[in-house]
């Protein structure tokens, strides 16, 4: 075992950056009159995709964000080695529906909300060990295969408390390789390069359940919160950096009150993050705009800022190293059902700019 890998207790080193290759985000109509709506790659009114049901949506949707993602890089699905994916859905299915009939060697993901976290980790990892040469990794969520899977059929009309978020309608996919991206002259790719410019994964901090004995899960984002506050503190203690070392410490999905939880957690810790922090299902919304009450959340809502938001910043030189930390709640409807609490967690990415020739 070469131990020079491994950081601290919770963190691994990539000896070798690995290259996010491609970025593709899919979103709904509701995402697309948010804040971001411009940086999608597509926005579809239709919430159905065209199928008959919900989850039958979101299978496409996510398929196509897939398909979206390796044309960018230039590739056919065939030459992808393997695929990290993962929902909200029971059983993966809208991943294991959608992205798994195109042939791919698969691998189904739950980490709830933190998916994409757990997604760019595992393919990180896979990539930088040289086990293929472009890994996929991808996940999505839909607001309403989420109310019918978690909560109440919207037919019910159920009140939302203040606490809730709203399930963003979306699908992420990026292309992982320890090649840079370039454009193919036998193709029209567009790769996720400016320049000399690219995006690379250099680490990963792999997320511990943190369970604070809290079982609403109309309040995710305190359900998760203490999560995030335990990977970010690990990852700063492992490789002795500070808030500062980071141009953004971006969560996946906290919200109003999640964020604030957050804060006051690190705070307890010596730990300052409010220069550099930001919420991305704080990004996505305009909250009193659009009445999503706390926020954004789902798998879709980290997956499709990082795409759509967060690598083009990066691209831009506007940020050089940016950590990425989606949030997940783990819980079921029949863990809920039982009064089991919600424990979270959350997966640490850290994602910096190269220069390449």
């Amino acid at each position: 075992m070469n131990l020079r890998k491994q950081q601290g207790t919770s963190s691994i080193v990539l000896e070798k950056p690995v290259y996010i290759q491609s970025a593709a985000s899919i979103a709904g109509k509701k995402e697309g009159e948010g804040p971001l709506g411009s940086c999608f790659d597509m926005i579809c009114e239709d919430p159905l995709f065209g199928t008959d049901t919900w989850e039958a949506a979101e299978s496409t949707m996510q398929k196509e964000a897939a398909l979206l993602a390796i044309g960018k890089a230039g590739l056919k699905p065939e030459e992808i080695r393997m695929v990290f994916a993962g929902d909200l859905l029971a059983q993966s299915i809208a991943s294991s529906f959608g992205i798994a009939e195109m042939g791919i060697p698969f691998y189904g993901l739950y980490g709830a909300c933190s998916t994409m976290g757990e997604s760019l980790s595992l393919g990180a990892m896979a990539a930088a060990a040289d086990y293929g040469d472009h890994i996929l990794c991808a996940t999505s969520s839909h607001f309403a295969s989420a109310e019918k899977e978690f909560r109440y059929p919207l037919g019910y009309g159920c009140q939302r408390p203040l606490s809730s978020t709203w399930t963003v309608t979306g699908s992420g996919a990026c292309v992982l390789g320890t090649q840079p991206p370039s454009f193919r002259s036998d193709s029209d790719s567009m790769p996720l390069r400016k320049g000399r410019c690219c995006a690379a994964i250099t680490a990963v901090t792999t997320g511990r359940l943190v369970d604070f004995g809290l079982k609403d899960s109309l309040n995710m984002g305190g359900c998760m919160a203490p999560a995030a506050c335990d990977t970010i503190y690990q990852h700063l203690f492992d490789f002795g950096r500070s808030p500062s070392d980071y141009d953004a410490i971006v969560t996946g999905d906290l919200g109003i009150i999640g964020q604030k939880i957050l804060l006051d957690l690190l705070s307890e810790k010596n730990i300052d993050i409010r220069q550099v922090h930001q919420d991305c299902g704080l990004l996505i919304f305009d909250n009193q705009a659009q009445d999503t009450h706390s926020g954004g959340s789902g798998c879709g809502c980290a997956a499709v800022v990082l795409c759509a938001h967060l690598l083009p910043n990066i691209l831009s030189g506007k940020w050089k190293r940016i950590l990425f930390v989606p949030t997940g709640a783990m819980l079921s409807k029949v863990s809920f059902n039982e009064g089991t609490p919600v424990a979270g967690i959350a997966h640490a990415v850290v994602i910096e700019q190269k220069q390449v020739s």
